[in-house]
């Protein structure tokens, strides 16, 4: 595919949240001809830009997650940075978040509130136990949910514990659902004009 011819060209997505699952979905999208704004604190960036570095201190897994991707630091616990995202959602069709849940709301930066800014934004939102269930205070990581889901129990050998599966196959998996139904928001927008 040559740079014109990209499917998502013309849409632009700002990511929030850092690892793996939030930072995935954003590279697929990018790969796509998305337009990504990473937008990372200035006083905690991204971990992965520490994870596999090698001898010259420069990791793996940065340029690959972040590839197509641009870059900015912003601090979302100002108001002035509370600011400066809203003016980016304004003009912007995508907002992905990995974060607790409630921390876009504590902001004031919660889908309705960004909704009154721009009507046609949608936002993806992939937390290990989802916005409204019983565990959704709980920090979820890859590796809980691969567990809970019983994928650990059976990788690896009987007389040892349950084993990684060599990827994080947790984070990704969830990516992909979570950029599934981002394309299928953009797909019904299409027709109703109205964000998700």
């Amino acid at each position: 595919m040559n740079e014109t011819s990209m499917p998502l060209k013309g849409i632009r997505v700002l990511e929030l949240g850092t690892l793996l699952a939030g930072p995935f979905a954003g590279r697929l999208l990018a790969d796509f001809g998305a337009e990504v704004i990473k937008i990372e604190p200035p006083d905690k960036p991204d971990p992965m830009r520490q994870w596999g570095k090698e001898k010259e201190g420069v990791g793996l897994w940065w340029p690959v997650q972040s590839r197509n991707k641009k870059s900015i630091t912003l601090n979302l616990r100002t108001e002035e940075g509370q600011t400066v995202f809203k003016e980016l959602a304004e003009n912007s069709d995508v907002v992905i978040e990995n974060f607790r849940t409630g921390t876009m709301e504590k902001w004031g930066l919660g889908y309705e509130d960004l909704r009154e800014i721009n009507p046609r934004l949608i936002m993806m939102r992939t937390t290990g136990y989802g916005q409204t269930g019983p565990y959704k205070d709980r920090a979820g990581f890859g590796s809980i949910g691969e567990a809970m889901g019983g994928i650990r129990y059976v990788t690896g050998f009987q007389d040892r514990p349950p084993a990684r599966v060599g990827i994080s196959i947790g984070d990704t998996l969830a990516a992909l659902y979570s950029t599934i139904g981002c394309l299928t928001a953009i797909e019904e927008r299409h027709k109703s004009g109205e964000g998700r």
